[in-house]
C-alpha cells in the first residue's frame, strides 16, 4: 500500500483585538461602530482572525497611549484573556503611542494601527512593478518615523519583488561616532529616494501613453468608488475582461484599462482603479500619485457605489472627500448603483436614485441596468454640451484647435498672449480646459499667468 504523502498544512491564522475610540469635535463620515466593522474587514483581507473589540469616548487622544490608562489595563486584560497576539487601531497611531502601548501590553503583544493594516494588505495585492514599488514607498515612509532598533525586521514587509529594504548597498560601514539607529535611518532614506526615481520613470512613461490616448480622441472614464464596491465585477461586464475579482477589500490593486463599445457606434476606455475607503492614508495617496493621476485626467468619473450596504451614501461622500484630495472634484461625474439585486424591495432603488446624481441603478453581476449606463456614459461623453468661457495662451494651440473641432464657438476674441473663447463643449472635455476658465465679467476677468507673462514682455518691448 503507498504511503500517503503529508500536505502542506495552512499556518494558523493570528488572533487580533480591535480598538477604536470616538474622538469629540472629530469629523468623521462612518459612525465608530460602522467603522469598526469595517476594520474588521479589513483584518479578515490580511489573513487576521478578530476575537474582540474595544471602544472609548475621548475629548482627544491620550498622550502617551491614545486610550486612557484605565482603558490600558482594561486591554490587557482583555487580550490575555482572548489570547490575541497583534492589537490593531481603527486610527492612526503616533510612534510613542506605539512604544507606549507594547510597553504596557508586554513585547509579545504586537500593536498596529489601521495604516499598517491597508499597507499590509496592499503589499499583498500588488503584483506589478509599479504597484510593488508604490506600495514599498509607503511602508518605508511609514515606519521610518517608528524606527528604534536594526531594521532588518522589516525585509518580510517590502511590497517589491528585489525591493527590500537596503537592497541598493546594504548598511555600509559606520562613520566616527555614528549609532546603528542612524546608519539604519540612512539607508532607507537611500531606497526611498531610488524608490522615488524608479516610480518618476513610471510616471514619465504615464504622461506619453495618456498624451498618446489623447490625440487618439478616444474619451477616458475611470471607475471609482469605495473598496468592494464592485469596479472590477463591473469592468469585466462592459469589456468582457478577465480582471481578478474577489469579495474582499482591496482585491485589485493595479490600474486596469479597456476598450467599450458604447451606444453611437462610440468607444471609451475605461480604467479600473484602486478602491477608496475611509482614513485612507495620507502616506498611499502620496505613493500612489502616478495611479491617482489616471483619474485626474480622465474625461469622466463612474463613481461605483455598493447601494446595498447600510451606510452607502457615507461610502459616496468619503470617495468624494478623496476626489477633492487627489484633484479630480472638478470632472464630470455619473453614479453606478451597484448590487441592486440585493436589496429586498427593488422599488426602493428607485427612491434612492434621488440621493444621488445622474444616476442609474444596476447589478453588475446580473447584468441589469447595464444597457441604460451605458446609454448615460454616451450621452455624457458625446451629447451633454456645457458652456464655457476660457482664455487660452497662443501656446495652448492644440485646446484652441479643439475647441473649433469639438465644440460650438460663439465668440472668440484675440488679444495679446492668447485668445478668449466663448461657447460650449463635450463635457468630457471640460477637465482639459478648467485650468483655463476665465469669468464671464469683462474687466474682472482672470489672466492666465502664461498670458500675462507674454503681455508683460510685449509691455517691456
Amino acid at each position: 500500500m503507498a504511503k500517503k504523502i503529508p500536505q502542506p498544512t495552512t499556518p494558523p491564522r493570528e488572533r487580533a483585538f480591535l480598538v477604536g475610540a470616538d474622538i469629540h469635535d472629530r469629523k468623521q463620515i462612518l459612525s465608530l461602530e460602522d467603522s469598526l466593522a469595517e476594520l474588521a474587514l479589513l483584518s479578515d483581507t490580511a489573513g487576521v482572525d478578530v476575537v474582540g473589540e474595544l471602544t472609548q469616548k475621548l475629548s482627544r487622544p491620550h498622550v502617551e497611549t491614545y486610550i486612557g490608562p484605565g482603558k490600558v489595563e482594561e486591554l490587557k486584560a482583555l487580550v490575555e484573556e482572548t489570547l490575541a497576539e497583534v492589537v490593531i487601531f481603527d486610527d492612526e497611531l503616533l510612534p510613542r503611542h506605539q512604544r507606549e502601548l507594547e510597553k504596557a501590553l508586554g513585547h509579545s503583544v504586537r500593536v498596529l494601527d489601521r495604516t499598517a493594516l491597508i499597507l499590509d494588505i496592499f503589499a499583498q495585492h500588488a503584483h506589478t512593478k509599479e504597484g510593488m514599488l508604490q506600495v514599498e514607498l509607503a511602508q518605508y515612509e511609514y515606519n521610518l518615523p517608528r524606527l528604534t532598533r536594526a531594521w532588518t525586521h522589516l525585509e518580510r514587509q517590502a511590497g517589491g519583488g528585489g525591493g527590500r529594504a537596503g537592497s541598493t548597498g546594504g548598511v555600509g560601514l559606520r562613520g566616527p561616532g555614528e549609532t546603528q539607529l542612524e546608519v539604519d535611518k540612512r539607508s532607507i532614506r537611500n531606497r526611498i529616494a531610488h524608490i522615488k526615481r524608479e516610480l518618476e520613470k513610471v510616471e514619465d512613461h504615464r504622461m506619453r501613453y495618456r498624451a498618446q490616448r489623447k490625440r487618439s480622441r478616444i474619451p477616458t472614464v475611470a471607475l471609482v468608488g469605495y473598496t468592494n464596491a464592485g469596479k472590477s465585477t463591473l469592468l469585466n461586464r462592459l469589456s468582457k475582461a478577465d480582471v481578478y475579482v474577489a469579495d474582499q477589500l482591496f482585491a485589485t490593486l493595479d490600474p486596469t484599462t479597456r476598450r467599450v463599445q458604447l451606444p453611437g457606434d462610440n468607444t471609451a476606455l475605461f480604467t479600473d482603479t484602486v478602491g477608496f475607503i475611509q482614513k485612507l492614508p495620507t502616506t498611499l495617496i502620496v505613493a500612489f500619485h502616478a495611479t491617482l493621476e489616471e483619474i485626474a485626467e480622465a474625461d469622466l468619473l463612474l463613481h461605483v457605489v455598493d447601494i446595498s450596504h447600510p451606510n452607502a451614501l457615507g461610502q459616496f461622500q468619503a470617495v468624494e472627500e478623496t476626489l477633492k484630495e487627489i484633484g479630480a472634484g472638478h470632472i464630470p461625474m455619473i453614479t453606478a448603483l451597484n448590487k441592486a439585486d440585493r436589496l429586498k424591495d427593488p422599488e426602493n432603488a428607485r427612491k434612492i436614485l434621488q440621493n444621488f446624481p445622474k444616476s442609474v441603478a444596476i447589478s453588475a453581476m446580473k447584468n441589469t441596468g447595464i444597457g441604460d449606463l451605458l446609454v448615460l456614459v454616451q450621452e455624457e461623453l458625446f451629447e451633454a454640451y456645457t458652456n464655457v468661457h476660457v482664455r487660452l495662451p497662443y501656446k495652448e494651440g492644440a485646446l484652441i484647435s479643439l475647441f473649433h473641432e469639438l465644440g460650438q464657438v460663439e465668440r472668440i476674441e484675440h488679444e495679446r498672449g492668447g485668445v478668449v473663447m466663448h461657447g460650449r463643449i463635450p463635457g468630457r472635455l471640460l477637465a482639459q480646459f478648467s485650468p483655463w476658465q476665465a469669468k464671464a465679467n469683462g474687466h474682472e476677468r482672470h489672466r492666465s499667468p502664461e498670458m500675462e507673462d507674454e503681455t508683460n514682455t510685449e509691455e517691456e518691448v
